[in-house]
C-alpha cells in the first residue's frame, strides 16, 4: 500500500483528545505517526488539508442498502460509493433484507459484495428471530460466529410476546451480544404514518401517538434490567423516550440511544400539505420532542447520531401520503446536518465528531473510529466552511428522496480513506 502524508489539516480525534493542527502520516494502511512525523518517513502522496478538519472515518449506525432484496432501489456498490463522497467509512446494516439476515450465508454474501466494491466497510446486524416473524429465535452464535454480525435486532418487525423477547435478551447476553431495538407497539402505532397532533387532524391523516414508542421503551427497559443483555435503542423520537433511557443510563443499565438526522431539524410541520418526503418511520414529532433530542444530546444521554438511509425509487413517493413508502436517503446529508448542530450551539465541533465516529464504533463494539497510531487509517476530510444546496436529484446514491431539497447546508467531504487507501474522489 503507498505511503501517504496529510498535511496541514485541523485534526479532531475524540477519541484520543486530539484537537491541532497537525500532519498525519499513513503506511501499509495503518495511521503511522500523528504530528511528530518520523524523518525517514518519504510520502509517494501529499495530501494538503489546510483550511480542512481531519477525522476518522464517519460510522453510520443504520443504512438500508436495499441490497440483496431491492436491488431496483439501490445496491451495495452504489450505496456504498455515496457513503464514501459522504465521509463514511462503515455502513451497519439491519437485518431486514430480502433474504432476512437470519442465516450466516446472507451476511457473508453482503460483506463479499461490499469488499467487491472497495468504497466502504460494511457490518450487520443478525435476526433477533427466525424471518424476523417474533415466534421463534435466530441461531443467534452462528450469526455472530460464521457470519461475522456484530450485533442483533428484529429491524422494526415487532416481537409482540413478551417471554419470547425475554428468551432473546437472555440468548444475547450469554453470547455477548447487543440487541438492537426499535421501539414500537404495533397495537397503538396501527396503520399511522405521521406523528398524532394538530397536524395530522388537520390533514386528516392516521397518527402515530408518542405512547407508541414509549410504552415500547418502557417494557425493554424491564427486561433489559432482569436480563442484563447490553442494548441499544435505534432512531429514538420522542422526547419521553429520551427521558426513561436516560434514567436508565444513571441507574446503571447497559443501554445506549442514537438518533437520526433528520429527526432534529425537522418536526411534523415540515409534513406541510403532504410532503411525502416527510413520510418517515418513526414519524416526525413535534417541536418539543425535537428540542429535547437535542438536549440529550447535548448531555451525551444520546451518544450517535445515524443518517437510517434508506433509498427509493422515484415512483415510492409518489402517491396519496398513506401510500406512500417511509424513508429518506440520507448518507450526503449526514455530516452537514450534523454540522449545523456546531453552529445551533448543541454540539461542540468535537463532540460533534464523536457522535459520528467513536460513539457508534463503541456501540458497535469496532476498535475503528479514531487515529490512534497503528490504527487502521479509515479518514475523512472535509471543508467544513463550504456552503453548498441540496439537490437530491444530484445525489450520488440510487435514492433521491430527501425533505432537505434546497436547503443551504455547510460542510463538504474533500477525501475519503478506507484503510489507507483513497477512495473519494474516485
Amino acid at each position: 500500500m503507498s505511503r501517504i502524508l496529510i498535511a496541514n489539516g485541523h485534526l479532531i480525534d475524540p477519541a484520543n483528545d486530539i484537537d491541532k493542527t497537525a500532519d498525519l502520516a499513513i503506511a501499509d494502511g495503518r495511521i503511522l505517526a500523528c504530528g511528530e512525523i518520523p524523518a525517514d518517513f518519504h510520502a509517494e502522496q501529499t495530501i494538503d488539508a489546510r483550511d480542512q478538519i481531519v477525522c476518522p472515518g464517519l460510522i453510520d449506525l443504520a443504512a438500508r442498502l436495499r441490497e440483496p432484496g431491492a436491488e431496483h432501489k439501490g445496491s451495495i456498490a452504489s450505496e456504498t460509493r455515496a457513503a464514501a463522497a459522504a465521509g463514511i467509512t462503515t455502513l451497519c446494516v439491519p437485518p431486514d433484507t430480502d433474504p432476512i439476515i437470519d442465516n450466516p450465508a446472507v451476511s457473508e454474501l453482503i460483506h463479499q459484495k461490499a469488499e467487491a466494491a472497495g468504497f466502504a466497510r460494511v457490518v450487520t446486524l443478525g435476526a433477533l428471530t427466525q424471518q424476523l416473524n417474533g415466534e421463534q429465535l435466530a441461531e443467534m452464535v452462528k450469526l455472530q460466529q460464521d457470519g461475522g454480525c456484530v450485533g442483533i435486532s428484529n429491524a422494526r418487525r415487532p416481537v409482540k410476546n413478551n417471554l419470547i423477547m425475554r428468551r432473546a435478551m437472555e440468548y444475547a447476553a450469554s453470547c455477548g451480544l447487543t440487541v438492537f431495538l426499535h421501539a414500537d407497539d404495533p397495537g397503538l402505532s396501527g396503520q399511522g404514518c405521521v406523528h398524532e397532533g394538530g397536524i395530522s387532524t388537520r390533514l386528516g391523516l392516521p397518527g402515530i401517538p408518542e405512547s407508541a414508542e414509549t410504552v415500547a421503551v418502557a417494557r425493554e427497559l424491564m427486561l433489559i434490567e432482569q436480563t442484563g443483555v447490553r442494548a441499544h435503542f435505534c432512531q429514538i423520537s420522542c422526547a419521553h423516550s429520551v427521558q426513561m433511557i436516560a434514567r436508565a443510563q444513571h441507574d446503571g443499565l447497559p443501554v445506549s440511544m442514537d438518533v437520526a438526522a433528520h429527526q432534529l431539524h425537522l418536526t411534523d410541520m415540515d409534513v406541510g400539505y403532504f410532503n411525502s418526503q416527510c413520510h418517515l418511520l418513526p414519524p416526525l414529532r413535534s417541536q418539543r420532542d425535537r428540542d429535547a433530542l437535542r438536549n440529550g444530546l447535548g448531555n451525551r444521554n444520546i451518544s450517535a447520531i445515524c443518517s437510517d438511509h434508506q433509498p427509493h425509487d422515484a415512483d415510492a413517493k409518489l402517491a396519496p401520503f398513506a401510500e406512500t413508502e417511509a424513508g429518506i436517503s440520507a448518507l450526503e446529508t449526514l455530516l452537514p446536518l450534523s454540522l449545523r448542530l456546531v453552529d445551533d450551539g448543541v454540539l461542540s465541533l468535537s463532540e460533534m465528531i464523536a457522535t459520528l465516529t467513536i460513539e457508534p464504533a463503541r456501540i458497535l463494539g469496532l476498535p475503528s473510529g479514531q487515529l490512534g497510531v497503528g490504527g487502521c487509517a479509515d479518514i475523512c476530510i472535509f471543508d467544513p466552511l463550504q456552503h453548498w444546496t441540496v439537490e437530491p436529484e444530484k445525489f450520488i446514491s440510487n435514492g433521491k428522496n430527501s425533505a432537505f431539497g434546497g436547503w443551504e447546508l455547510k460542510g463538504r467531504v474533500t477525501h475519503t480513506m478506507l484503510n489507507g487507501r483513497l477512495v473519494y474522489p474516485y
